[in-house]
């Protein structure tokens, strides 16, 4: 007999599959990540339900996105621990802003970081070299000894690397100094949520978080880093289930680290 809980989680993967093959064939918009399976569920810092709702929050935003797009519009939308990272290529600063405007009005959304650029789209050229560069930076993450590779999203855009994730401070300087070594890569751009490492033991004795974390400041990864002109106000929300670690909804914390 199926427990509450596994019924929830059953009919949460039923309505995402559903959502998904509901979607148009031919939507000028790339969706972060696949639906999470049980090892995912098991190994992620984020919730069960975070890892969901990012699920869910990714396929409602190519649907909504398929609805407003025009030829000058390609975007891609990732979503990690419900903060939603938007980057690609519009035709207009009115359409960068709407675009983010609406992905801000989707359910469970805390935070928009809209790096999406005016200019024209990407080359293949360019997109098989972010490829690749994912892929270094990934296999960079993996051989550092010293931090754990899957606390970590990596997402490429014309040779910007974004790293997502949870992780503590350390982890994140250390995972901004790893990734500025790919050679290639242009730019280090952080958006993450900073826990401590009393977070994390805490969480791996009790198997989650039972209070609020107060995020760390994010500082520069880099000599002459510069903060980001995208932070976007967090909006009021429920508070969110608990699991391995609970998310930073005070501040949302996205760092420029060129490349030394």
């Amino acid at each position: 007999m199926k427990t509450p809980s596994a019924q929830r989680m059953l009919i949460a993967f039923t309505a995402i599959a559903a959502l998904a093959a509901s979607l148009p064939g031919c939507v000028p918009l790339v969706v972060g990540g696949a639906v999470a399976g049980a090892g995912m569920v098991a190994t992620d810092r984020r919730s069960s339900g975070a890892q969901l709702d990012d699920q869910a929050i990714e396929l409602r935003a190519a649907a909504r996105v398929s609805q407003i797009a025009n030829d000058n519009m390609n975007v891609t939308v990732v979503s990690y621990n419900r903060q939603v990272l938007l980057v690609g290529t519009v035709g207009s600063e009115a359409d960068k802003q709407r675009v983010g405007n609406e992905i801000q009005r989707l359910e469970n959304v805390r935070a928009v970081v809209n790096e999406v650029t005016v200019g024209p789209g990407s080359s293949l050229a360019d997109r098989s070299n972010d490829t690749y560069l994912t892929g270094k930076v990934k296999a960079s993450l993996l051989d550092a000894k010293d931090i754990f590779a899957n606390s970590f999203k990596v997402v490429t855009e014309r040779s910007v690397v974004y790293i997502m994730g949870i992780a503590t401070r350390r982890e994140a300087d250390r995972a901004s100094d790893v990734a500025r070594g790919v050679s290639g890569v242009a730019k280090v751009v952080r958006v993450l949520d900073l826990v401590t490492d009393a977070d994390l033991a805490n969480a791996q004795r009790s198997g989650g978080v039972s209070a609020p974390i107060t995020p760390a400041p994010v500082q520069d990864a880099g000599p002459g880093a510069t903060s980001s002109s995208s932070r976007v106000p967090l909006p009021p929300m429920a508070p969110l289930p608990q699991g391995n670690v609970a998310p930073a909804p005070a501040s949302n914390g996205v760092v420029t680290s060129p490349v030394r």
